[in-house]
């Protein structure tokens, strides 16, 4: 029999995209980025200026007279303080990452289970969830505050910590994002070759769906690091960074340079977690596309 030769043509598509479109897109990307950019940018210019333009009227958005005086003052203030002032930043970092972390690990494994692991009760159980969405945090703060005290929680970090790692918020969104990233016959294909859930779920599963992690963890980042005073917390040492800066606002207008320059530092690590998490967010975004 003769062998029969089959070529096969590979069609390139091209974007029919003028020039003046792409000039009139990224016209508009421009104007947009720096619309949300100018919040920022007036913290910044609030905390470089001196008392007089702080409360000049009308006001103005840009310093005339730089001066670094704020951070200066926020520092011996927080110098005089009981507590130090590194004290109030180590309770914010490490509330901050304990609960972010705690709740990425276990809102991941009960989003994997409930997605792709068949047992009784996963569709009212996670009916549950989509119910408790509805709720805010203020409704269950006196069942919290019990439970809290019953474990002995009550003025320790656990009262901060443990609260975050059972949002389910996040649990929700993993569990989303899981359902529709993740292919079934993936693993299907990894049990038959013998591997193991908990293998799966850390080998395959959570590097196909790290969009939705790091955005979880900018997200639960950002909420632990900018909370302010807490009903669980009653010792000065325990206390965050936030409740320190609503302290020095309590302070009166003398204060308010320094309450400026207090927002500014608030702002810079949540705005580096986010920057650096956004660059490998866009370069997963652009490498997931599995279906099934």
């Amino acid at each position: 029999m003769a062998k029969k030769h089959f070529k096969f043509k590979i069609k390139s598509h091209h974007l029919n995209r003028s020039v003046g479109g792409d000039i009139g897109i990224n016209i508009i990307l421009v104007i947009f980025g720096a619309f949300m950019f100018l919040p920022m940018l007036y913290a910044f210019m609030q905390a470089l200026k001196p008392l007089d333009e702080l409360w000049m009227f009308p006001p103005r958005f840009f310093v005339r007279n730089p001066t670094f005086k704020n951070f200066t003052e926020l520092f011996r203030l927080m110098s005089t303080s009981y507590v130090p002032f590194s004290r109030y930043v180590f309770n914010t970092a490490f509330v901050s990452i304990a609960g972010t972390f705690g709740h990425l690990f276990l809102a991941s494994m009960a989003a994997y289970a409930l997605t792709k692991i068949d047992f009784p009760g996963r569709h009212v159980m996670f009916k549950m969830i989509r119910l408790s969405l509805m709720f805010h945090a203020t409704v269950t703060s006196i069942t919290n505050f019990i439970t809290m005290s019953a474990l002995g929680w009550v003025d320790t970090y656990w009262a901060l910590i443990v609260p975050a790692f059972g949002s389910t918020l996040g649990l929700y969104l993993m569990r989303q994002f899981i359902d529709s990233s993740v292919p079934d016959v993936i693993l299907e294909s990894a049990r038959l070759d013998g591997a193991k859930e908990i293998t799966i779920y850390w080998r395959i599963v959570m590097p196909m769906v790290k969009p939705a992690w790091l955005t979880l963890i900018v997200y639960c980042f950002q909420g632990l690091w900018n909370s302010g005073t807490s009903i669980y917390i009653y010792s000065e040492e325990l206390k965050t960074f936030n409740y320190a800066v609503q302290q020095i606002l309590a302070g009166g207008i003398v204060r308010s340079g320094a309450s400026a320059a207090a927002t500014v530092i608030m702002m810079l690590v949540p705005i580096a977690v986010f920057v650096v998490s956004q660059s490998n967010i866009i370069e997963t975004m652009a490498s997931s596309g599995l279906k099934d």
